[in-house]
């Protein structure tokens, strides 16, 4: 089977190094053009905290850097697709290797197998790299770019509201019942007039409440200050409302994403959304293996002809026209329009039929 679809291996090897060569010298060109800018809108406000310096800005990079990577890698894919297969058109390299006998599939079958190897590692690359760095820089900007505590799995800023009152802790450490929760904030409405707001150190679950102190009270309307000691409020809120109600979905790896949902599950919240981003989490980095088939319209046809920079553009445009159906479809999924699976894959079926549909139709 392989020697049908790869009938001269050095030939496979030539297309499979030029596709990844010209793949990697976009990504790089993008990744520095695009992080410049990015650093150039970033950097005054890493810089207003005071101490930090050339160091945190070169945190920030590191940071950032996979995350655009990651967004932009199968953009790469489509654009070192379309370069490689341009020039082999207009140096009649593909006549060639039609005239030998190579079928349309076979000409593209070295570049399939190579975005296939580039989306697996893409998975690997999201899972181990960009989920940690998107976590960690999501926290560091809560912060306002401050030192970031020891990373133990803990959650901060979180906001929960108890009826008309709204609850902010700025630090949640633990789980279920062992939940301890620090500088906790109650803004006590009526209404939504605010009454008073209630501040406490320290916080651990009691009961069907939260025992926080030593809590004191500021009365809005008097002014008045009052020392509550330790009391206990927020009757009837679960733990699962503080440790989940925070679940970034791409600040987590597949693995933890999918063991978030089960524990969303199990407490009798919706899920949808964070199902849909863990599908995609498998059909994004599978869209490398799509983009050299709907580059491919780049390699087929005369360059004599003088429509090969058109090929080329309609090329780009199957491409965008991808990425975007892929965000339409995951905006449908998240307001519930669209079933988890179906938001995440059906953009790729549906251009993996369209690209097989033209190279069939123009070429085979």
């Amino acid at each position: 089977m392989l020697a049908g679809w790869f009938p001269s291996h050095s030939l496979a090897f030539y297309m499979a190094r030029m596709f990844l060569v010209r793949t990697l010298v976009v990504l790089a060109g993008l990744v520095l053009i695009l992080q410049t800018l990015d650093l150039l809108g970033e950097s005054g406000r890493i810089l207003a905290y005071k101490g930090n310096g050339d160091a945190e800005v070169w945190r920030y990079v590191s940071l950032r850097t996979p995350q655009i990577i990651a967004n932009f890698l199968p953009f790469s894919v489509l654009l070192g697709t379309i370069l490689g297969l341009s020039q082999l058109n207009a140096n009649s390299e593909v006549i060639a290797m039609k005239s030998s006998g190579l079928s349309a599939h076979q000409v593209l079958a070295p570049l399939i197998l190579a975005a296939f190897g580039v989306a697996l590692v893409s998975f690997s690359f999201n899972d181990r790299i960009v989920s940690r760095a998107t976590a960690t820089l999501d926290q560091w900007k809560k912060l306002g770019y401050a030192p970031l505590p020891v990373d133990r799995g803990d959650r901060v800023n979180i906001w929960v509201r108890d009826g008309d009152d709204l609850v902010s802790v700025a630090h949640v450490s633990g789980r279920a019942n062992a939940a301890r929760l620090r500088d906790i904030t109650i803004y006590d409405r009526v209404d939504g007039t605010l009454q008073a707001v209630v501040r406490a150190p320290r916080g651990m679950r009691d009961g069907d409440g939260w025992r926080i102190g030593p809590a004191v009270r500021f009365d809005v309307r008097s002014g008045k200050v009052t020392q509550l000691g330790a009391i206990v409020v927020g009757r009837g809120i679960r733990p699962d409302q503080f440790t989940l109600s925070n679940v970034n979905a791409e600040g987590l790896s597949f693995g933890a994403l999918d063991r978030a949902i089960e524990d969303l599950r199990d407490a009798g919240r919706p899920t949808k959304a964070l199902e849909g981003a863990l599908w995609h989490k498998l059909s994004g980095p599978l869209s490398a293996v799509l983009m050299p088939l709907l580059g491919a319209v780049a390699a087929f046809g005369l360059a004599r002809s003088g429509k090969l920079f058109i090929r080329a553009v309609i090329g780009m445009m199957l491409g965008f026209l991808y990425f975007m159906a892929d965000n339409f479809a995951l905006a449908l999924g998240n307001l519930g329009v669209y079933p988890p699976w179906l938001a995440a894959w059906a953009p790729f079926l549906l251009f993996l039929l369209i690209g097989e549909v033209l190279l069939v139709r123009t070429e085979e």
